[in-house]
């Protein structure tokens, strides 16, 4: 008890401070010690901090070895030889060389103008090994990053606004089913197609967007790139590549053939690589895409006259099937497969069927359905059979074309289009079939002919028709017959 009364003495003393007590001075003491170890503590944890910061990033004048935001650009090389000056500008070879017959009003007296790069002016560097490293830049190049999706761009409603002056009556370039087709240009300067979807405002924005990058991910050479999309309010709207050279409807029927008409080769090639997309579409990518509005105005054409087809995936978009759109007629009178009359559903066959359709439209240079003409002229089918059948099979090329094709050429191009439009749905070739009918100079795969013989009554239906047509071609009385053959059903 002393000692306890003599500490508390002690502690109790006053000291020379302000005359404070001492354990009052000593708890002071303590409370600053802590603080400025506190303090200490922050110091030390701050400047590592820093110097962690400052290792992580270099300086500005440093370039950093590896970049998030820097994207690997594969540049193929070509030889010098491989491109040719055109009008002063460096371009590739091509080996198409005959593209449009010219109008009347042209000052050369064949009126037939011929697209052949292989002959322009060349440097006298031939021979020559030295190679070009060139690549296409991005459309979307320069647009905000943070915008960006990796296989395009999200735009907000105020960007197409800006892109084409407020949806300008001026701007549109089409009117379709699906929606309204303006032209516009983006602020890094890239012309594009806006699309401004109808019959699907206030779409689950979800499920927009999960349709929308389904379609975003396939890419073709055939097919027009989806560049990106817009969902904003009850706004759904799509951004596509801008192809700048009509479609095949106004190259056939409109107002493009005031430029001139299309050759035999170039309307081979065009729907040549129409097959191509469409074998893309159903063979070649999991799930498969039905187009369902294959038709002259949906297959567009760049400069260098190559199809590029449009609207494909929209079907899928638009929810065919839901309750809101179960109305809607898909496909276009004149192109659907007889079919759907019965089935309502639309599949890859209906897509042959109206590629079929298109093949003749293409030779032709008739419209699918045409009531300007007399009653057995109205349905294209059913007339180019009736021509067939009656061996006019010559008749019925496009008069618009100046240099006719060779039988030969003539006659593949309607076997192929006939097996097409077959009635019977599962006798319809299949798109990659097609192709190669199209590229082959046998009207008919080895494949397809071993099936035939292997299918009865095959062999008599081949031999049923005689032909009597004379041709310089040995071949010919049997691609006489495989077409009437085809004809007659």
């Amino acid at each position: 008890m002393s000692s306890d009364s003599s500490l508390n003495g002690q502690l109790s003393e006053k000291t020379f401070l302000f005359g404070m007590k001492l354990w009052v001075v000593i708890g002071i003491g303590v409370g600053v010690s802590i603080v400025l170890i506190l303090l200490l503590l922050v110091m030390c944890l701050s400047g590592w901090k820093k110097s962690r910061t400052v290792s992580s990033n270099p300086p500005n004048t440093q370039i950093p070895t590896v970049s998030k935001e820097i994207k690997e650009v594969r540049v193929e090389q070509v030889t010098y030889n491989d491109f040719v000056t055109h009008d002063g500008i460096l371009s590739e070879k091509e080996s198409d060389k005959v593209v449009l017959h010219l109008g009347m009003n042209n000052n050369h007296s064949g009126s037939f103008h011929r697209v052949d790069r292989d002959c322009s002016s060349q440097s006298g560097e031939e021979g020559s090994s030295r190679t070009i490293n060139t690549y296409k830049p991005s459309p979307l190049t320069g647009l905000p990053e943070f915008s960006h999706l990796g296989w395009g761009h999200w735009f907000t409603l105020r960007d197409l606004e800006l892109a084409t002056n407020r949806f300008a009556r001026d701007n549109v370039l089409g009117e379709g089913g699906y929606g309204v087709v303006y032209r516009g240009h983006l602020i890094n300067g890239t012309p594009v197609a806006v699309k401004k979807l109808l019959n699907n405002l206030g779409q689950a924005e979800k499920e927009f967007r999960v349709e929308v990058e389904a379609i975003g991910h396939v890419r073709h050479k055939n097919l027009v790139r989806l560049l990106g999309y817009c969902v904003e309010g009850t706004q759904r709207m799509l951004v596509y590549e801008y192809v700048n050279n009509g479609n095949l409807e106004q190259w056939l029927h409109g107002a493009m053939r005031q430029r001139g008409s299309l050759t035999w080769d170039a309307r081979i090639k065009i729907l040549t690589g129409t097959a191509k997309a469409l074998a893309y579409l159903h063979e070649a990518i999991e799930p498969k895409v039905v187009h369902r509005d294959i038709k002259s105005s949906n297959i567009l054409i760049d400069d260098e006259f190559d199809a590029k087809v449009s609207d494909f995936g929209l079907a899928k978009l638009l929810g065919a099937g839901k309750s809101h759109i179960t109305t809607r007629v898909m496909g276009t009178f004149g192109y659907v497969a007889p079919e759907y009359a019965n089935t309502g559903l639309l599949n890859e066959k209906s897509d042959i069927y109206s590629f079929g359709v298109l093949l003749l439209e293409a030779i032709t240079g008739r419209d699918p359905v045409d009531y300007s003409r007399s009653a057995h002229e109205v349905n294209l089918v059913d007339w180019l059979k009736m021509m067939v059948g009656s061996r006019r099979s010559e008749e019925v090329v496009d008069p618009d074309i100046e240099t006719r094709p060779s039988t030969r050429a003539l006659k593949r191009a309607l076997l192929t289009a006939l097996r097409c439009v077959d009635p019977d749905s599962e006798k319809r070739p299949k798109m990659s079939q097609v192709v190669r009918m199209l590229e082959s100079d046998d009207p008919i795969p080895r494949e397809d002919r071993r099936r035939r013989r292997n299918r009865s009554g095959s062999a008599d239906i081949e031999s049923q028709n005689s032909d009597t047509d004379k041709s310089d071609n040995p071949d010919s009385s049997s691609d006489n017959r495989r077409i009437r053959s085809s004809a007659n059903k």
